[in-house]
């Protein structure tokens, strides 16, 4: 069956040049409109499987649009959007209010681009069709909150106080995420408590322009200190490290001392930064019973064998259960190679972090 795709973006050129590529592929029905509001009507009409959003158009921009899409009938939708730190601090804002993915526009002119980013492009919205939006609603709705947050922005880092002094730790969390990863990521991180005892390290599929806005959202909302792991740096407890976009990351030993740092991509894994690559190192570095691991939603393979290996070295590892992840191939695989301890919804694991680390 035919996956039915609503395509919304104000520029003539970049509709065509989307629907010429999911033509080409095969397998797809799809309509296209030019702003928020046509993308929100259609919607409703139309009823589509998966819908790809700009986010700067007239009449409605893409994120007002989610906010009432959400609200009215929910659909996986996958941003489009601007590699700049605006464009990266906008999607965040848009994987908040649901989004279930998006794809990152890179520069120079619209047919080269579209050529730069067209299997990632598919392999994504045909992965959102089978996904579950992530609805976060609440009495005063989607668009009330949606308001709410974009007028407190500018205060919401003020509200953070760390009071964790600073200290190497006796255990380490490393955390796999793709596909749906932002968001069940602030689901999880801002939950744990300032005395959290282990340092977390996060290997979220992401570019590099979007590390950075990514590591200070959550920095902003976060107990715990986040940073973007950019060059050589301590592990300590109190920190949650967030891999740079572009590169991947590995733990090493520096004078005695667990360092994490960033490393060009490796060409033998798909995707970056690498889950792999950072369980390897781990695994090369540290006593596999120190290790607690966390596969969450994600599409594809990343981080299994090495997660799993973890596991059967004597590490705790976590699996995100089908029935919370937005994609479920990252928790499945670690699951099919019998490398996951627990299996939790996204809520559950939480708790079970603070138990194993405090125990």
């Amino acid at each position: 069956m035919a996956i039915r795709l609503l395509i919304v973006d104000d520029s003539a050129l970049m509709r065509r040049q989307l629907g010429q590529i999911f033509e080409a592929e095969g397998g797809f029905e799809m309509r296209a409109v030019r702003n928020g509001q046509e993308a929100v009507d259609e919607n409703l009409a139309f009823q589509p499987d998966v819908i790809t959003l700009d986010i700067n158009m007239p009449v409605m921009d893409g994120i007002t649009a989610l906010a009432h899409i959400m609200a009215s009938r929910p659909t996986p939708v996958v941003m489009v959007s601007s590699l700049t730190a605006k464009g990266a601090l906008a999607t965040f804002e848009a994987l908040t209010l649901g989004a279930v993915d998006y794809v990152a526009k890179p520069d120079g002119t619209i047919s080269l681009s579209i050529d730069k980013i067209k299997n990632e492009l598919i392999a994504k919205v045909r992965a959102a069709a089978r996904a579950r939006p992530k609805v976060k609603g609440g009495e005063k709705g989607l668009v009330e909150r949606l308001r709410e947050e974009r007028a407190a922005k500018p205060e919401r880092s003020a509200l953070v106080h760390r009071n964790v002094a600073s200290a190497e730790a006796e255990g380490l969390v490393l955390i796999g995420s793709s596909t749906g990863g932002p968001s069940t990521l602030e689901g999880i991180l801002p939950k744990l408590p300032a005395d959290f005892p282990f340092p977390i390290i996060v290997a979220q599929h992401m570019p590099g322009s979007f590390t950075g806005p990514f590591a200070h959202r959550m920095n902003s909302i976060c107990s715990l200190e986040v940073v973007e792991a950019n060059k050589p740096m301590p592990i300590v407890s109190g920190t949650i490290y967030i891999g740079k976009g572009g590169a991947d990351m590995v733990v090493a030993n520096r004078a005695g001392k667990l360092m994490v740092l960033p490393k060009p991509e490796s060409p033998n894994h798909l995707w970056h930064p690498s889950v792999e690559v950072l369980g390897r190192s781990v695994l090369e570095h540290c006593e596999a019973s120190q290790v607690i691991a966390v596969m969450l939603t994600g599409m594809g393979y990343d981080g299994a064998e090495a997660f799993a290996e973890i596991k059967k070295r004597g590490g705790r590892t976590l699996a995100e259960s089908e029935d919370s992840a937005v994609v479920f191939g990252m928790p499945k695989e670690l699951i099919d190679r019998n490398g996951a301890s627990l299996v939790l919804p996204a809520h559950k694991i939480i708790n079970q972090l603070i138990r194993w680390a405090r125990n």
